[in-house]
């Protein structure tokens, strides 16, 4: 049975400091370094031999990774990065403490947008532009749903890494907070309102097995 091993990024610096990050790339505190140790000594007890790694284009993801791909003693695996496993865009939101957000909009409609599936954020009012997408063609978003989270990580997961997993070939994914739970949606078929009791830790990873189908047949959370 072919394996699939999703895990979240350690703790990063703007987890530590309660705020919005999105796309904005920042770097892992110690502690989130501690939980990709941590992570990856779990990963390493299933002596999993994995044929491809996929991260997204933000450092506390790509960080994290490397660390597993170390610790594993699978280092010379083939990192792909990917924008479309970026965290979900936060829009207006990013940069903003999460208590003062609820402070300003109110509990229920900050619950609204960080845990269901079709609320979108507040918008930016002008789009950022950076190299690593420009020079892509990528449009940074204003602002993202987890349902347009979803869509946009849909294409990768369909034309690269399920393709692989029916070769047989076991895979990793490092990524982040919403675009995991957007994919577990997906390979758990987890209804629209049921989404918002979905949550993913960082430096926890969860393993899928599949059958010659694609289909899951188990899913462990180590711990």
């Amino acid at each position: 049975m072919v394996k699939l091993v999703i895990t979240r990024h350690g703790e990063s610096q703007a987890n530590r400091d309660n705020v919005y990050t999105g796309w904005s790339d920042v770097k892992l505190t110690p502690k989130g370094i501690e939980q990709a140790h941590l992570a990856a000594g779990l990963i390493r007890n299933l002596d999993i031999q994995f044929s491809d790694i996929h991260t997204s284009f933000l450092q506390r993801a790509i960080t994290t990774s490397n660390l597993i791909c170390d610790e594993i003693g699978q280092s010379y695996l083939p990192i792909h990065k990917t924008w479309r496993l970026n965290e979900r865009h936060y829009g207006a939101l990013r940069g903003m403490n999460k208590d003062d957000s609820k402070k300003q909009f109110g509990v229920e409609q900050i619950a609204k947008w960080r845990r269901g599936y079709t609320a979108l954020p507040p918008q930016l009012t002008i789009r950022d532009h950076e190299r690593r997408y420009d020079e892509l063609g990528v449009k940074i978003p204003l602002s993202e749903s987890l349902e347009m989270t979803q869509k946009r990580l849909l294409p990768y997961w369909n034309d690269v890494i399920a393709g692989k997993l029916l070769d047989g070939k076991n895979q990793l994914i490092v990524a982040h907070g919403s675009s995991l739970r957007a994919l577990i949606k997906y390979l758990d078929d987890i209804p629209d309102d049921e989404i918002n009791t979905v949550e993913v830790p960082n430096g926890q990873p969860i393993m899928y097995e599949f059958d010659e189908q694609l289909k899951a047949i188990s899913k462990i959370i180590l711990k």
